[in-house]
């Protein structure tokens, strides 16, 4: 028992701390919120946040950082959206090419960063505009996807009750989590992004492939920044080259909302799971509000990265840190 309250686990504490307490809160202020329903329609709904925070999580951890995501979503929808409605290309070829296009995306910020030595962040910003650029370049105009196999996946899901329904978005999310989950805990890869998270020059010395890792991290991203786009389509059946805006910062609050350090080498993939999970509790509580618009969102999203940043920050001034594992 002593062991789950250390140092190190004390973000993730917060995180499911303060889960439990804004879902308590909304289920004593409104009626129907404590509900299976709301619960499955959080995951839902979420989706396409859940799915690239899972491949931010990874980037995060390994002292890194990704503003390339949301704009990469964004060209992926419309990419998938124009190659189905223009071009009558099967939906399956279309998105397996977006899962294509953004790996290959992801991998060269990653090799940029580790060849040249350069900043995550500047190399990440060039590709967020890159991708939003060739999003437009795609089609300025958005596009509706029609097509039975989209109407199939949409209908598809997984009977809870007879009213609700686990659709596949929220399935999706579940299997990326999964993976993501066995990657990062029970791989050599996983240990290999703690270790260049926690100290390169370390992990190097103990002959850890770093560069290759720091690439393959990258491409993760960039293939769950395409797959969160695919997802996006799901729920919305269409494509929009604005599709995106802002969903870098989403991704990246609902990590270190749930207890990944920013400067590498600590955090859970579960706790990213509860991040995700407190961005859609908030959204959720205010639309049962109804009196609250959206930047209402933001400004408690904001107010909890805040407090979880000080957090990392009074943790990293402890003089040694502990291991992940």
């Amino acid at each position: 028992m002593k062991q789950l309250f250390t140092r190190k686990n004390l973000p993730i504490l917060a995180t499911a701390a303060v889960l439990v307490l804004l879902f308590g809160t909304f289920s004593a202020l409104f009626d129907n919120f404590l509900t299976l329903r709301v619960i499955v329609n959080l995951f839902t709904n979420n989706a396409h946040v859940g799915v690239v925070a899972m491949g931010m999580t990874f980037v995060i951890l390994s002292g890194g950082i990704d503003l390339s995501v949301g704009s990469v979503l964004g060209f992926t929808t419309i990419f998938v959206a124009t190659l189905i409605g223009k071009y009558e290309m099967h939906p399956a070829l279309a998105i397996s090419l977006a899962l294509i296009a953004g790996s290959i995306f992801g991998a060269g910020m990653g090799a940029l960063i580790q060849v040249y030595q350069l900043p995550p962040f500047l190399v990440t910003l060039t590709g967020m505009f890159l991708a939003r650029g060739m999003a437009f370049v795609v089609s300025a105009q958005s596009f509706e996807i029609k097509h039975g196999f989209y109407n199939t996946v949409v209908d598809a899901g997984i009977s809870l009750t007879d009213k609700v329904t686990l659709r596949a978005p929220a399935c999706i999310f579940a299997v990326v989590f999964v993976i993501a989950l066995v990657l990062a805990h029970f791989s050599r890869f996983g240990r290999s992004v703690y270790a260049v998270g926690g100290n390169a020059p370390s992990a190097l010395l103990m002959g850890l492939p770093v560069g290759r890792t720091r690439i393959w991290i990258y491409t993760l991203s960039g293939f769950c920044a395409a797959l969160g786009g695919i997802v996006f389509t799901f729920q919305t059946q269409s494509g929009n080259a604005t599709n995106g805006l802002g969903l870098e910062l989403d991704a990246i609050a609902a990590v270190v909302i749930g207890g990944t350090l920013l400067s590498g080498g600590v955090g859970y993939v579960a706790g990213t799971l509860m991040g995700v999970l407190i961005y859609g509790t908030i959204l959720t509580g205010i639309s049962f509000y109804g009196k609250l618009d959206s930047s209402w969102q933001r400004i408690a999203i904001g107010g909890l990265l805040l407090v979880f940043i000080i957090i990392q920050r009074l943790l990293t001034r402890a003089p040694v840190r502990e291991s992940s594992h």
